[in-house]
Protein backbone atom coordinates (compact mmCIF):
# COMPACT_ATOMS: atom_id res chain seq x y z
CA UNK A 1 0.00 0.00 0.00
CA UNK A 2 1.19 3.23 -0.74
CA UNK A 3 1.92 5.56 1.81
CA UNK A 4 -0.86 7.79 2.77
CA UNK A 5 -3.73 5.60 1.47
CA UNK A 6 -5.90 3.76 3.34
CA UNK A 7 -8.14 0.68 3.07
CA UNK A 8 -11.58 1.30 2.41
CA UNK A 9 -14.16 0.06 4.83
CA UNK A 10 -15.77 -2.77 3.85
CA UNK A 11 -19.86 -2.19 2.82
CA UNK A 12 -22.35 -4.44 4.46
CA UNK A 13 -22.57 -7.86 3.20
CA UNK A 14 -25.76 -9.60 2.39
CA UNK A 15 -25.78 -12.72 1.70
CA UNK A 16 -28.20 -14.29 -0.98
CA UNK A 17 -29.23 -18.22 -0.86
CA UNK A 18 -31.47 -18.73 -4.34
CA UNK A 19 -30.96 -20.60 -7.71
CA UNK A 20 -29.23 -19.49 -11.08
CA UNK A 21 -30.74 -18.26 -13.76
CA UNK A 22 -28.45 -18.68 -16.63
CA UNK A 23 -30.52 -16.29 -18.66
CA UNK A 24 -28.97 -12.94 -16.09
CA UNK A 25 -32.34 -12.13 -15.28
CA UNK A 26 -33.06 -13.59 -11.94
CA UNK A 27 -32.73 -15.66 -9.19
CA UNK A 28 -28.88 -15.14 -8.04
CA UNK A 29 -28.16 -12.39 -11.02
CA UNK A 30 -30.57 -10.56 -10.08
CA UNK A 31 -29.70 -10.47 -6.31
CA UNK A 32 -26.08 -9.40 -7.34
CA UNK A 33 -26.86 -6.95 -9.63
CA UNK A 34 -29.36 -5.81 -7.11
CA UNK A 35 -27.05 -5.60 -4.05
CA UNK A 36 -24.30 -3.80 -5.94
CA UNK A 37 -26.42 -1.32 -7.62
CA UNK A 38 -27.37 -0.48 -3.48
CA UNK A 39 -23.44 -0.64 -2.23
CA UNK A 40 -23.81 -3.30 -0.30
CA UNK A 41 -21.31 -6.70 -0.75
CA UNK A 42 -23.17 -9.70 -2.34
CA UNK A 43 -22.67 -13.23 -1.60
CA UNK A 44 -23.92 -16.32 -2.73
CA UNK A 45 -25.21 -19.58 -1.61
CA UNK A 46 -26.40 -21.94 -4.55
CA UNK A 47 -29.04 -23.80 -4.09
CA UNK A 48 -30.15 -24.96 -7.81
CA UNK A 49 -29.27 -24.68 -11.78
CA UNK A 50 -31.30 -23.67 -13.99
CA UNK A 51 -31.70 -23.98 -17.71
CA UNK A 52 -33.25 -20.77 -18.27
CA UNK A 53 -34.32 -17.60 -20.82
CA UNK A 54 -36.52 -15.24 -21.79
CA UNK A 55 -39.19 -17.44 -22.58
CA UNK A 56 -39.09 -19.89 -19.83
CA UNK A 57 -37.43 -22.41 -17.66
CA UNK A 58 -36.43 -25.70 -19.73
CA UNK A 59 -34.92 -27.41 -16.35
CA UNK A 60 -33.33 -27.33 -13.22
CA UNK A 61 -31.57 -29.11 -11.14
CA UNK A 62 -31.21 -28.84 -7.16
CA UNK A 63 -28.00 -28.80 -5.41
CA UNK A 64 -26.94 -31.62 -2.85
CA UNK A 65 -27.66 -30.50 0.61
CA UNK A 66 -24.10 -30.54 1.71
CA UNK A 67 -22.95 -28.15 -0.86
CA UNK A 68 -25.60 -25.50 -0.21
CA UNK A 69 -24.39 -26.45 3.51
CA UNK A 70 -21.05 -25.30 2.63
CA UNK A 71 -21.53 -22.63 0.40
CA UNK A 72 -23.25 -21.09 3.81
CA UNK A 73 -20.50 -21.86 6.22
CA UNK A 74 -17.87 -20.93 3.75
CA UNK A 75 -18.90 -17.84 3.82
CA UNK A 76 -20.82 -16.69 7.35
CA UNK A 77 -18.19 -18.07 8.81
CA UNK A 78 -15.07 -16.04 7.66
CA UNK A 79 -16.78 -12.91 6.24
CA UNK A 80 -20.02 -12.79 8.47
CA UNK A 81 -23.47 -11.03 7.08
CA UNK A 82 -25.32 -8.18 7.81
CA UNK A 83 -28.72 -9.51 6.01
CA UNK A 84 -29.67 -12.65 4.06
CA UNK A 85 -32.07 -13.13 1.41
CA UNK A 86 -33.43 -16.76 0.10
CA UNK A 87 -34.74 -17.47 -3.33
CA UNK A 88 -35.52 -20.82 -5.11
CA UNK A 89 -35.39 -23.56 -2.66
CA UNK A 90 -36.87 -26.20 -4.94
CA UNK A 91 -37.48 -29.13 -2.86
CA UNK A 92 -38.60 -29.94 1.00
CA UNK A 93 -35.31 -31.26 1.73
CA UNK A 94 -33.14 -27.67 0.96
CA UNK A 95 -36.14 -25.76 2.18
CA UNK A 96 -35.89 -27.52 5.55
CA UNK A 97 -31.99 -27.21 5.58
CA UNK A 98 -31.70 -24.05 4.89
CA UNK A 99 -34.15 -23.04 7.95
CA UNK A 100 -31.96 -24.39 9.83
CA UNK A 101 -28.75 -22.81 8.60
CA UNK A 102 -30.84 -19.65 9.28
CA UNK A 103 -31.39 -20.45 12.60
CA UNK A 104 -27.61 -20.90 13.12
CA UNK A 105 -27.58 -16.62 12.84
CA UNK A 106 -27.36 -14.11 15.37
CA UNK A 107 -31.28 -12.65 16.45
CA UNK A 108 -30.19 -9.54 14.73
CA UNK A 109 -29.66 -10.72 11.32
CA UNK A 110 -32.43 -9.94 9.24
CA UNK A 111 -33.79 -12.69 6.94
CA UNK A 112 -35.69 -11.66 3.71
CA UNK A 113 -37.68 -14.95 2.13
CA UNK A 114 -39.06 -14.72 -1.44
CA UNK A 115 -40.90 -17.41 -1.62
CA UNK A 116 -40.28 -18.53 -5.04
CA UNK A 117 -42.55 -21.34 -6.23
CA UNK A 118 -43.24 -19.91 -9.92
CA UNK A 119 -41.39 -18.38 -12.87
CA UNK A 120 -42.69 -15.47 -14.57
CA UNK A 121 -43.44 -17.58 -17.46
CA UNK A 122 -45.38 -19.65 -15.42
CA UNK A 123 -42.96 -23.05 -14.74
CA UNK A 124 -43.53 -24.45 -11.38
CA UNK A 125 -40.03 -23.92 -9.26
CA UNK A 126 -41.01 -25.29 -5.67
CA UNK A 127 -41.77 -28.80 -5.39
CA UNK A 128 -45.43 -29.15 -3.91
CA UNK A 129 -43.95 -31.36 -1.21
CA UNK A 130 -41.88 -28.21 -0.16
CA UNK A 131 -44.94 -25.92 1.18
CA UNK A 132 -44.87 -27.76 4.85
CA UNK A 133 -41.34 -26.95 5.23
CA UNK A 134 -41.69 -23.49 4.03
CA UNK A 135 -44.74 -22.64 5.77
CA UNK A 136 -43.26 -24.54 9.17
CA UNK A 137 -39.77 -23.96 8.91
CA UNK A 138 -38.58 -21.24 6.78
CA UNK A 139 -41.37 -18.70 7.25
CA UNK A 140 -41.06 -18.38 11.37
CA UNK A 141 -37.57 -17.29 11.10
CA UNK A 142 -38.50 -14.62 8.63
CA UNK A 143 -38.08 -10.93 9.26
CA UNK A 144 -40.06 -10.61 6.21
CA UNK A 145 -41.66 -12.27 3.74
CA UNK A 146 -42.38 -11.14 0.15
CA UNK A 147 -44.87 -13.05 -1.40
CA UNK A 148 -46.37 -12.55 -5.05
CA UNK A 149 -50.48 -13.16 -5.25
CA UNK A 150 -49.89 -16.74 -6.67
CA UNK A 151 -47.58 -17.59 -4.01
CA UNK A 152 -49.98 -16.09 -1.68
CA UNK A 153 -52.70 -18.90 -3.06
CA UNK A 154 -49.60 -21.79 -2.98
CA UNK A 155 -49.30 -20.79 0.89
CA UNK A 156 -52.20 -19.78 2.03
CA UNK A 157 -55.36 -21.46 -0.43
CA UNK A 158 -56.16 -17.70 -0.41
CA UNK A 159 -57.01 -16.21 -4.23
CA UNK A 160 -56.64 -11.98 -4.09
CA UNK A 161 -58.19 -10.15 -6.77
CA UNK A 162 -58.94 -6.98 -4.42
CA UNK A 163 -56.71 -4.97 -1.90
CA UNK A 164 -59.19 -6.15 0.33
CA UNK A 165 -58.03 -9.12 -0.27
CA UNK A 166 -54.51 -8.27 0.60
CA UNK A 167 -55.06 -7.45 3.64
CA UNK A 168 -57.11 -10.93 4.70
CA UNK A 169 -54.10 -12.68 2.97
CA UNK A 170 -51.22 -10.63 4.54
CA UNK A 171 -52.83 -11.41 7.64
CA UNK A 172 -52.68 -15.41 7.05
CA UNK A 173 -49.41 -15.29 6.25
CA UNK A 174 -48.38 -12.99 9.10
CA UNK A 175 -50.25 -15.96 11.24
CA UNK A 176 -47.35 -18.61 9.90
CA UNK A 177 -44.96 -16.27 11.93
CA UNK A 178 -42.63 -14.05 9.95
CA UNK A 179 -42.53 -10.50 11.87
CA UNK A 180 -43.14 -8.63 8.67
CA UNK A 181 -45.51 -9.62 5.54
CA UNK A 182 -45.28 -8.17 2.18
CA UNK A 183 -48.17 -8.57 -0.41
CA UNK A 184 -47.26 -7.85 -3.63
CA UNK A 185 -50.35 -6.74 -5.71
CA UNK A 186 -48.66 -6.35 -9.10
CA UNK A 187 -50.68 -9.38 -10.97
CA UNK A 188 -54.29 -7.48 -10.35
CA UNK A 189 -54.00 -6.14 -13.45
CA UNK A 190 -56.83 -4.08 -13.29
CA UNK A 191 -55.82 -1.69 -11.20
CA UNK A 192 -53.70 1.28 -12.09
CA UNK A 193 -51.11 1.46 -9.71
CA UNK A 194 -48.94 -1.54 -8.88
CA UNK A 195 -49.69 -1.84 -4.94
CA UNK A 196 -48.15 -3.49 -2.43
CA UNK A 197 -49.29 -4.14 1.41
CA UNK A 198 -47.18 -4.37 4.11
CA UNK A 199 -48.17 -5.53 7.13
CA UNK A 200 -46.08 -5.67 10.79
CA UNK A 201 -46.32 -7.03 13.73
CA UNK A 202 -48.52 -5.10 15.24
CA UNK A 203 -50.70 -5.57 12.40
CA UNK A 204 -50.52 -2.11 11.39
CA UNK A 205 -50.72 -1.42 7.43
CA UNK A 206 -48.95 0.22 5.07
CA UNK A 207 -49.78 0.43 1.33
CA UNK A 208 -46.90 1.31 -1.58
CA UNK A 209 -48.56 2.59 -4.80
CA UNK A 210 -46.69 3.34 -7.81
CA UNK A 211 -47.35 3.71 -11.32
CA UNK A 212 -47.87 0.92 -13.95
CA UNK A 213 -45.38 0.81 -16.28
CA UNK A 214 -46.85 -0.11 -20.05
CA UNK A 215 -43.29 -2.55 -20.14
CA UNK A 216 -43.57 -6.29 -20.77
CA UNK A 217 -40.14 -7.03 -19.87
CA UNK A 218 -40.36 -7.48 -15.87
CA UNK A 219 -38.58 -10.59 -15.35
CA UNK A 220 -36.68 -11.05 -12.22
CA UNK A 221 -39.11 -8.03 -10.16
CA UNK A 222 -39.57 -10.68 -7.63
CA UNK A 223 -36.05 -11.44 -6.73
CA UNK A 224 -34.94 -8.09 -6.79
CA UNK A 225 -37.49 -6.73 -4.58
CA UNK A 226 -36.39 -9.38 -1.85
CA UNK A 227 -32.98 -8.54 -2.66
CA UNK A 228 -33.38 -4.57 -2.30
CA UNK A 229 -35.16 -5.11 1.01
CA UNK A 230 -32.34 -7.11 2.30
CA UNK A 231 -29.88 -4.51 1.17
CA UNK A 232 -31.26 -1.53 2.67
CA UNK A 233 -31.82 -3.64 6.04
CA UNK A 234 -27.99 -4.28 6.08
CA UNK A 235 -27.67 -0.76 5.90
CA UNK A 236 -29.38 0.23 8.69
CA UNK A 237 -33.54 0.98 7.51
CA UNK A 238 -36.12 -0.43 9.57
CA UNK A 239 -38.51 -2.67 7.49
CA UNK A 240 -41.07 0.52 6.38
CA UNK A 241 -38.09 2.22 5.07
CA UNK A 242 -36.45 -0.61 3.55
CA UNK A 243 -39.26 -1.80 1.63
CA UNK A 244 -40.40 1.90 0.31
CA UNK A 245 -37.32 2.27 -1.19
CA UNK A 246 -36.65 -1.30 -2.29
CA UNK A 247 -39.99 -0.71 -4.35
CA UNK A 248 -38.54 2.67 -5.88
CA UNK A 249 -35.36 1.13 -6.96
CA UNK A 250 -37.82 -1.95 -8.22
CA UNK A 251 -40.26 0.79 -9.92
CA UNK A 252 -37.21 2.13 -12.01
CA UNK A 253 -36.25 -1.03 -13.30
CA UNK A 254 -39.47 -2.05 -14.20
CA UNK A 255 -39.89 1.37 -16.44
CA UNK A 256 -36.26 0.86 -17.64
CA UNK A 257 -37.10 -3.32 -18.35
CA UNK A 258 -35.49 -3.58 -21.86
CA UNK A 259 -35.64 -6.71 -24.74
CA UNK A 260 -33.54 -9.59 -24.69
CA UNK A 261 -34.47 -12.52 -26.43
CA UNK A 262 -38.25 -13.55 -28.11
CA UNK A 263 -39.66 -13.33 -24.97
CA UNK A 264 -39.76 -11.39 -21.33
CA UNK A 265 -36.67 -9.31 -20.79
CA UNK A 266 -35.34 -8.12 -17.39
CA UNK A 267 -35.79 -5.18 -15.52
CA UNK A 268 -32.77 -3.16 -15.57
CA UNK A 269 -30.62 -3.14 -12.43
CA UNK A 270 -28.42 -0.30 -13.77
CA UNK A 271 -31.20 2.15 -14.40
CA UNK A 272 -30.10 4.67 -12.30
CA UNK A 273 -26.42 4.51 -14.06
CA UNK A 274 -27.99 5.31 -17.48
Amino acid sequence: MLIGMSAASAPPRVLTIAGSDSGGGAGIQADLKTMLALGVHGMSALTAITAQNSVGVQDFWPLPIEAVEQQFRSVVDDIGVDAVKTGMLASAELTSAVARLIGTLAPEVPVVVDPVSVSKHGDALLAADALDALRGELLPRAKVVTPNLDEVRLITGLDVTSEDEMTTAARALAALGPRWVLVKGGHLSDQPESVDLLVGPDGAEMWLRAPRHDNRHTHGTGCTLASAIASRLALGDDVPAAVRTAKDYVTGGIKAGFPLGAGIGPVDHGWRWR
